[in-house]
């Protein structure tokens, strides 16, 4: 009879660690506070199988952090295809984010955790994503033509900025109870105009280098 360690097909236990502590941290435990037998305990498989695919609890993480920046690129991706009017970026964009926020909350609590966890592996993985998207973000607006006005330095701030505003709208976003559609979209207005108020000052700032 074949055990059920050959049973399961490749990365079937890696991936059962990554939910498990995904599945944690969406019960409302703090992914730097998780250990070893717990994630393994929710996971179904024995302590000493978490050593066969990870060194430790930030190796863990940074792979999570790998799957984080899929969600990312994905919701970039949707936005792209969705946003074709540049009057319609802030209010499509936005209701984007929410929409996987809501789809994806254990995923984006680790998020706003390791933002300011304890594991700076895990920190600077996600602060380097946030760069990412704030890179493709500057691309986008560039290729729509909306903000040829601004040196590349003053671009990469607004865009830094913008990337700024919207993590720290989602810690509200996932303050708010899942159901409670009212509120989330409170929070996804306010994020709106967070927006379009940077957009407004971008829209008047006249760069050094260009003066």
């Amino acid at each position: 009879m074949m055990t059920e360690k050959r049973r399961r097909r490749p990365g079937e236990t890696r991936d059962k660690l990554m939910e498990a502590a995904l599945t944690l941290v969406g019960k409302g435990r703090h992914f730097a506070g998780l250990g070893i037998r717990e994630v393994t305990r929710q996971a179904g498989v024995v302590p000493t199988s978490f050593y066969r695919h990870f060194r430790n609890m930030d190796d863990l993480g940074l792979e999570l952090v790998d799957q984080l920046g899929l969600v990312l690129r994905r919701m970039m991706r949707e936005a792209r295809q969705n946003v074709l009017q540049a009057d319609k970026l802030m209010d499509e964009s936005v209701a984007i984010f929410v929409a996987h926020v809501e789809a994806n909350r254990p995923f984006f609590f680790f998020m706003a955790q390791g933002l300011a966890g304890e594991s700076r592996a895990v920190q600077e993985g996600i602060r380097s994503e946030m760069r990412f998207f704030a890179s493709e973000l500057a691309n986008d607006l560039r290729r729509m033509r909306l903000v040829d006005h601004l040196s590349d330095g003053d671009l990469e701030m607004v865009c830094d900025l913008v990337v700024r505003s919207v993590a720290f709208s989602l810690t509200d976003l996932l303050s708010v109870a899942a159901d409670d559609d009212v509120q989330i979209d409170q929070v996804r207005q306010r994020t709106t105009r967070f927006l379009q108020l940077i957009f407004v000052g971008a829209a008047n700032w006249q760069s050094a280098s260009l003066r």
